[in-house]
């Protein structure tokens, strides 16, 4: 008796959204938002649903975002040891559920939630339980996520998400970009942070600045913040359309990447991640969130185009 066998996709059951003229598609490997669009415009770098998603496109990034020093970490008195996923500078990138798949717990024509505990293991040994949702609303798309701690012992945790963001039928360098934040990082040959300095120069993109020319894969804090407590990140077109992205207070950090050397990108798109803390948070401790058993930490982010 012969079996058929059917070839999985790469990036799992597709949730299909639809509000107006706004459509989004959410995957379940990385609850990851695979594609947005408004007026028929992209609002990010869309790839097929039978690719692996190129350079984390749309993916949660937890339970720490960015890179980890040497995959080590010591946590209250134990250290700890994760896979190196970047070996070129020897990091553990983006955290460990990327590339996982989240169960659906509930799904209509605007809005999915979709669910992931992370397994524990030696290396992270707290069963944290993830609930994001991506609902579209007349304001734009609206994405929340929450993590809480099933275990019974206070767990290190850290998240950000990795959505390109679409320069439309131009190019990058025919955009511009602001970024609402005070103060860049600086990092060294390993793309680990060494420090903050004030904005200045080509970081100092409080107002919006052309692209051309600039190669940016950087992350800035000290995030200015409107009267609603958000702060944001503005991709203008040459189409005179503006891709506008806010992050709530729980978001410590914004990283921002031009794609010239990833693979895939090649400067396609803009790279704007809301973070809670920035790179090798795990060892410094900055902003680290100390998540206690039972407690839930919610991080809430948009995107619209305007």
């Amino acid at each position: 008796m012969s079996t058929t066998l059917t070839t999985p996709l790469p990036t799992g059951r597709q949730h299909v959204l639809e509000l107006g003229a706004q459509r989004a598609v959410v995957t379940a490997v990385g609850a990851s938002l695979r594609e947005y669009v408004v007026d028929g415009r992209d609002v990010v770098l869309p790839f097929d649903e039978t690719e692996i998603p190129p350079a984390f496109s749309g993916a949660v990034l937890a339970p720490w975002p960015n890179r980890l020093r040497d995959g080590t970490y010591g946590y209250e008195g134990t250290t700890y040891e994760v896979p190196l996923t970047e070996p070129s500078r020897q990091t553990a990138l983006h955290g460990l559920v990327a590339h996982t798949t989240f169960e659906t717990l509930s799904a209509d024509a605007t809005t999915v939630v979709l669910e992931h505990v992370v397994v524990p293991t030696h290396g992270y040994p707290w069963p944290v339980r993830l609930q994001v949702t991506y609902e579209l609303t007349a304001g734009g798309l609206r994405v929340t996520a929450e993590a809480t701690n099933l275990g019974t012992t206070t767990a290190p945790y850290g998240i950000g998400f990795h959505p390109w963001l679409s320069p439309g039928d131009g190019s990058v360098d025919d955009c511009t970009l602001q970024v609402d934040a005070a103060r860049h990082v600086t990092i060294d040959d390993r793309m680990l942070p060494t420090g903050t300095e004030r904005v200045s120069g080509d970081y100092d993109l409080r107002s919006p600045r052309p692209l051309a020319g600039l190669d940016l894969d950087d992350a800035w804090i000290d995030l200015d913040r409107d009267a609603d407590g958000l702060s944001w990140i503005r991709l203008g077109g040459s189409d005179g359309r503006t891709v506008a992205m806010w992050a709530d207070g729980a978001a410590r950090a914004w990283q921002v990447c031009t794609g010239d050397t990833v693979a895939l990108i090649q400067r396609r798109g803009v790279a704007a991640e809301p973070m809670t803390c920035i790179a090798d948070a795990f060892r410094t401790g900055n902003d680290l969130v100390q998540l206690a058993p039972g407690a839930t930490h919610v991080i809430t982010w948009g995107l619209t185009l305007v």
